[in-house]
């Protein structure tokens, strides 16, 4: 009776521990699957960014310039002036690289009147909060191609009476340049005429929080 009782039970406690692994697995199938959905949209691993420069590149580059700096400046204050909003990463990493007494100080300007096309004209929209007379200037952007918006801004530092006005850009596209006159006196990368994101580098205000430099495929897109 016993015996007869078992096989009875058995099939019944073979279908639960069946539909138990089959549950399961079909959570753990699941699971697996949201995981790699969060991964395909994950914004750092976008298909429409391909990375131009790593992290590491990039952390690489930004200590050799501090070093740079820190080396050819060892003898007097300098006021570094970033140039909003493009730099600020490029700034906050570069700024802990120099070892240095420093201030820091923030300019916004436009130079985009007509659509995307600078026209070259500057508007001022945040200015210095200190003057800058007899100081020792370095000026950081984020990147510079044609350079019109740096060249007319230097023009305009260089009325104020600063001891020197140094360039510090992390990218140079040279290939649209028009302003050739424009000197990086501290360049990060020079870069193919791409339209790159990243590290600061926004398209319509998207992207900056990347850690690394990415071209975008399909700008449309972006």
């Amino acid at each position: 009776m016993l015996t007869r009782g078992l096989l009875h039970v058995l099939p019944c406690i073979a279908a639960d521990i069946c539909n138990s692994i089959s549950e399961s697995s079909f959570n753990q199938i699941r699971l697996m699957s949201a995981e790699s959905m969060q991964r395909q949209s994950s914004e750092f691993t976008h298909p429409n960014l391909e990375v131009l420069l790593t992290e590491e590149q990039i952390r690489e580059r930004v200590n050799e310039l501090g070093a740079q700096i820190t080396a050819e400046y060892a003898k007097g204050d300098v006021v570094v002036v970033a140039i909003l909003k493009g730099s600020c990463v490029f700034l906050a990493d570069l700024m802990r690289a120099i070892d240095l007494r420093m201030t820091i100080d923030f300019m916004a300007v436009s130079s985009y009147k007509d659509g995307t096309e600078s026209t070259g004209d500057v508007e001022i929209l945040k200015d210095l909060s200190n003057p800058i007379r007899g100081k020792d200037v370095i000026v950081v952007e984020d990147i510079i191609d044609t350079g019109h918006t740096l060249a007319r801004l230097l023009e305009i530092l260089g009325t104020r009476g600063a001891n020197s006005i140094k360039l510090a850009a992390f990218l140079d596209k040279p290939e649209p340049r028009v302003r050739k006159e424009v000197k990086i006196d501290y360049c990060g990368f020079v870069i193919p005429n791409h339209f790159v994101v990243g590290y600061g580098l926004d398209a319509a205000g998207r992207y900056r929080n990347l850690p690394f430099i990415a071209r975008v495929k399909n700008p449309a897109e972006a």
